[in-house]
């Protein structure tokens, strides 16, 4: 029954109770729309950010004895093991820099490389691209030059070879020859020609009389030197007095890159990662001369087509050490020679190594450090 009251009809009366419940319901639908896309936001944030094994990873890596941890980790499976279920699929690379434009673009997760292309990558990016998570090897480059070069000052006007502009031989060998006084630019102009050369080409180049020398990595310079006369004008181990590192006569040549986002978001697996190559260097370091020899071979017939001649093997893994130290120390001094080659802008560094999840791998009493150049 409804009251009517004078002047007023009973329609106006079921108007405004009509409208009322409606708003009553329209704010009720707000309330608990806004608690529905509440709860769906904060599970798509949780679900964007909660760290999973990734179904892949991507690894790259050089067909050079520098990066034997590498080789050995993929040809005896550790890496694989390692990973479980996350697939490992390989991509051989000549130099750095090409490694490093894949890893930009996704092409990669993580990589072996030289310690200059990763530092150049980092200073581009403001530090959003790479981190440095482990060493991998140390020393193993050498100048090697005609047998009539018996001096810096017989360089001038000659042409020598790196593997690749803005590389790291490609920086120790510029950084060099500006000690001696000389100029040289990256358009490979100068008091010395520089001639960023594939490793294959320079060896190729060099009995072909086409090239004075070649500032290389393992096994290139000691092909070189016992299958085409070349001498060893600078041997780079002899320009590292251990200032930073505390290790006389050792240098970056090979670390352990991964893309920053992948980190972020596979965690487990980098550590998956890093598991596998701790085992393959504590391998190297193990494993009889003969067995270690066989293995490496066979990798390389693989990746890069071709095994090596015993005695090449042999002297070129005479000169390198594997290590899972990224020698941290030695940065500042790879970032400058960078910047005075004209390859690198000068940069904050700091954050570009992060070997937590190595450290914890490893298991060591003494932590490996990152010296002052990320978390460690």
């Amino acid at each position: 029954m409804t009251r009517i009251v004078a002047g007023e009809s009973a329609v106006p009366k079921r108007k405004r109770a009509i409208e009322a419940a409606l708003a009553v319901g329209l704010v009720l639908l707000i309330v608990v729309g806004a608690v529905v896309a509440s709860t769906v936001s904060r599970n798509t944030e949780a679900q964007a950010v909660a760290p999973t094994p990734a179904a892949e990873l991507k690894l790259g890596y050089f067909g050079n004895v520098t990066h034997a941890p590498a080789l050995v980790g993929i040809k005896e499976g550790f890496l694989a093991e390692a990973l479980g279920n996350t697939a490992l699929s390989t991509e051989t690379f000549n130099a750095g820099p090409a490694a490093i434009e894949a890893l930009n673009a996704g092409a990669i997760d993580a990589a072996y490389i030289g310690p200059n292309p990763a530092i150049n990558s980092f200073a581009k990016s403001s530090g959003e691209s790479v981190r440095i998570i482990a060493g991998a090897a140390a020393g193993g480059a050498q100048l090697v030059v005609k047998p009539d070069i018996n001096s810096a000052a017989d360089l001038k006007g000659k042409t020598i070879a790196s593997p690749q502009l803005g590389g790291t031989q490609d920086v120790a060998l510029r950084a060099w020859l500006a000690v001696q006084g000389y100029k040289t630019n990256v358009d490979g102009s100068g008091d010395v020609a520089i001639n960023p050369t594939e490793n294959a080409q320079s060896l190729k180049l060099f009995q072909d009389g086409k090239l004075d020398g070649a500032w290389l990595p393992e096994p290139w310079s000691s092909r070189l030197v016992l299958q085409a006369g070349a001498r060893v004008l600078v041997d780079e181990k002899d320009l590292w007095d251990g200032t930073g590192t505390g290790k006389p006569g050792e240098f970056p040549t090979t670390v352990l890159i991964v893309n920053q986002k992948f980190a972020a978001e596979h965690p487990d697996t980098v550590k998956a990662l890093l598991a596998g190559h701790a085992k393959s260097v504590a391998w190297l370091n193990e494993a009889p001369a003969e067995q270690k020899a066989g293995v490496i071979n066979s990798a390389l017939q693989e990746s890069a087509g071709a095994a090596l001649a015993d005695d090449v093997l042999a002297r070129s893994l005479a000169n390198i050490t594997f290590t899972l130290d990224p020698l941290a120390g030695g940065y500042p001094r790879l970032l400058q020679d960078g910047v005075e080659a004209g390859t690198t802008k000068h940069a904050d560094i700091n954050g570009l190594f992060d070997l937590r999840a190595l450290n914890e791998v490893a298991g060591a009493t003494t932590k490996i450090s990152a010296a002052g150049l990320g978390q460690d």
